[in-house]
This record gives C-alpha cells, sequence and structure tokens, in this order.
C-alpha cells in the first residue's frame, strides 16, 4: 500500500545533497522546495530510500528527516505563506496532492 511521504533533508556536502535529490526524483517524489520532497511510496521504496540516504550520508553533520503521514493526516496540513517554490513544482503537482 502506498503512503504519503515528506522527505526533508539539510546536507551539508554539494555532491551528496545533489546524490539525495537524484534518488528522490528516481522513486517518483515531487520537489516541492529545494530540499523537501513530496509524493507517494510503498513500504519496500520508503525502506530503499532510508538505507540508501543512510548510505550516502555522514550521519555527524547531515539530517534527512523521511515522514510518512495518513491520508486524514495530509489533509491536515496548513500551507502558510509561499509553501512551495514556484520554480519547482507545476500546479499539476499542487492539484495531485491539494
Amino acid at each position: 500500500m502506498d503512503k504519503l511521504v515528506w522527505v526533508i533533508y539539510d546536507i551539508a556536502n554539494d555532491k551528496v545533497r545533489t546524490k539525495i535529490a537524484k534518488i528522490c526524483k528516481n522513486k517518483g517524489l515531487y520537489r516541492v522546495q529545494k530540499s523537501v520532497f513530496l509524493g507517494t511510496l510503498n513500504n519496500n521504496q520508503l525502506d530503499e530510500l532510508k538505507l540508501i540516504c543512510d548510505d550516502i550520508i555522514n550521519a555527524n553533520i547531515d539530517s534527512v528527516y523521511i515522514f510518512p503521514m495518513c491520508g486524514e493526516d495530509f489533509k491536515k496540513v496548513k500551507l502558510l505563506g509561499q509553501a512551495f517554490d514556484k520554480k519547482l513544482v507545476s500546479a499539476e503537482v499542487l492539484s495531485k496532492f491539494f
């Protein structure tokens, strides 16, 4: 069963940050801010994403947050201000999730 997933990261090294972004995109996640992705993953994809990120990042200085959310909780998400980077997020992506 697919789950809605937020991936948020703070990574010091440019190459590592780029790799994490590419991995998120390859998993079908949509970039909604420079270091924030949103999309749906099944349990296997979610586990694989966790393992790959854990192997790539430097756990002493980098952070990757992976937040799975049920649909009911996602409906409660409040977007304030400039919630999305308009250069990165298309209207199609917004209509898919919001």
